[in-house]
């Protein structure tokens, strides 16, 4: 407790500095709001119109200013969140982005939404990977969030699956840290008789439910938020998922960070119509086929490395087309409209049976 007059003389000092500060920073949110504003009457006389409100590789490039800039004693994580929700604030004044994700309310993929465009949107959960695709393509969604791979479980196929055939393109990516947290209405594990959740956070809870919960009977349903619904009627039964799901459903944290690998990580892709401009630190994801004859896969690699293109995942699927016949989901560092991947994607098309560019897009910053 404070008790000396000197002390509380100064306390005051600071707080009054801190009132004044306050003041400042809410003008000036306010003069950034007014020049976003103004851009956008620009950007809709020169015709770009509303479609363009969102420029992935522009905010890439602000967020990569706001790290080289800062001093702390906030860390830059925590800077480029703050400013991300006054660019997601300013963007809504001319008109709220609607984003598709995998629902229901609370995922893990609506976290990666808010994590990518800010608060200011209008999130729209759907039931199923393909419906957030058919979302974003039939023009109910601005864009979409979907999952792609998990640092401990590998890739997500469906979501592979689904770029086989639709015009959509990547726009971004989001890695987003994993702490799975065990809730239900119970207050400890003791009365758990049942766990749900989406069947990776199962397989990356595996070694704390068998240290736990043992002979607990595991059900995998459709997202861990829909796990946690379920629970949120059920006493002895238990959910996998995150804790913002436990406050939407109003139960309790039971347990928390039980994955088994303390840096589980999921990464997310950003699905839209249009394909961002160069940032200066992109990825490129592209899908090819090749004939099955021996040296195919050499023959993809090839090129990649004759032009200095830096690989950075390779997944092979089934075509469906006929037996054995595979596709390779590839990503690679660098823009499309770089001079080196430029050439590395013709030499591609020029040996490969099908070549379908997903996208270049700004690399995840954090």
């Amino acid at each position: 407790m404070i008790k000396t007059m000197a002390d509380k003389e100064k306390l005051k000092e600071i707080r009054d500095r801190i009132d004044s500060l306050d003041q400042e920073i809410q003008l000036l949110i306010n003069e950034r709001a007014a020049c976003a504003q103004e851009i956008a009457k620009v950007k809709e006389e020169a015709g770009e119109g509303k479609n363009h409100i969102y420029r992935p590789e522009r905010e890439a490039d602000v967020q990569r200013r706001i790290i080289k800039r800062n001093k702390g004693p906030l860390p830059d994580e925590e800077m480029v969140r703050l400013f991300k929700e006054i660019m997601s604030s300013c963007r809504a004044l001319e008109e709220p982005m609607t984003v598709a994700f995998l629902g229901p309310e609370g995922t893990y993929t609506q976290e990666a939404a808010y994590k990518q465009f800010g608060h200011a949107i209008t999130s729209r959960p759907l039931g199923a990977i393909d419906e957030v695709f058919r979302d974003v393509e039939s023009g109910a969604a601005h864009y979409g969030v979907v999952p792609i791979e998990n640092s401990t479980e590998g890739v997500i196929s469906y979501t592979l699956d689904m770029f086989m055939n639709s015009p959509l393109k990547v726009s971004g990516e989001v890695d987003l840290r994993v702490h799975h947290c065990l809730l239900g209405k119970a207050s400890d594990i003791s009365g758990v008789k049942k766990v749900y959740a989406h069947q990776q956070a199962l397989a990356q809870c595996r070694e704390w439910l068998d240290a736990n919960l043992a002979g607990v009977e595991r059900v995998a349903v459709s997202s861990n938020a829909e796990a946690a619904r379920i629970v949120a009627g059920e006493k002895k039964s238990a959910a996998i998922a995150s804790e913002a799901a436990a406050e939407i459903y109003d139960i309790n944290v039971i347990a928390a960070n039980i994955e088994d690998e303390p840096d589980n990580t999921t990464r997310f892709l950003v699905i839209g119509k249009h394909m961002p401009e160069p940032s200066g630190h992109d990825k490129t994801s592209v899908l090819l086929s090749m004939p099955n004859k021996p040296g195919a896969l050499y023959e993809i690699l090839g090129p990649l490395a004759r032009h200095d293109v830096s690989m950075t995942r390779i997944e092979s699927r089934p075509s469906r087309r006929g037996t054995w016949d595979y596709v390779y989901f590839i990503d690679f560092e660098g823009h499309a409209k770089e001079e080196k991947v430029r050439t590395a994607l013709k030499e591609l098309a020029g040996q490969t049976s099908m070549l379908k560019i997903l996208g270049s897009y700004p690399k995840a910053v954090f």
